[in-house]
């Protein structure tokens, strides 16, 4: 291959390399043409008895109002980077979980009814998240798969294999 060619190749995949994962935001996780979706928001519990955490974690989980909510297509296999917060679907041994499910808003498919699929990502991961450090947003990064799942607490529109997962925190 003339050197010429390689250098021109070089030049074109370093900045698609270099970029990193491609930000998002959860409303880029629904179709722009798809109906409005409100959120229902309404707590399951009486969060003011948040002290006895165990019985309001054994309470009924809530319906879920749009379990087959229109997904962008486009995102199917794109590399990305989402914050959220994680709701564990299976803790191992070690007290992490590795298997879950990330959404936009604390507390969603525990406290408050989940939110429509498309605002669910179906998360696998070899090194979790340690369970007591749940209360905090996080980034998760790799690459996205559009590609519903079901579990016993929501149905999800997506599907990630963390790369990375670490503290979201606030630009300075």
């Amino acid at each position: 291959m003339p050197r010429a060619v390689v250098v021109l190749l070089m030049l074109v995949a370093l900045p698609l390399w270099a970029a990193g994962p491609k930000e998002l935001t959860w409303s880029d996780m629904i179709p722009p043409d798809a109906p409005v979706q409100v959120p229902n928001m309404t707590p399951l519990h009486d969060l003011s008895k948040m002290s006895d955490a165990l019985s309001a974690e054994s309470a009924p989980a809530a319906k879920q109002d749009l379990p087959n909510a229109p997904v962008v297509k486009t995102l199917d296999g794109q590399n990305v980077r989402l914050p959220g917060y994680i709701v564990p679907l299976e803790v191992n041994e070690e007290g992490r979980t590795t298997d879950f499910l990330l959404v936009p808003y604390f507390g969603a498919c525990i406290h408050v009814p989940p939110p429509p699929s498309n605002q669910i990502v179906h998360v696998k991961s070899e090194v979790g998240v340690k369970i007591e450090e749940l209360y905090q947003p996080y980034w998760i990064e790799g690459a996205m798969q559009v590609k519903a799942s079901t579990s016993e607490l929501a149905d999800a529109g997506y599907q990630m294999e963390a790369d990375k997962i670490y503290v979201y925190e606030l630009p300075d």
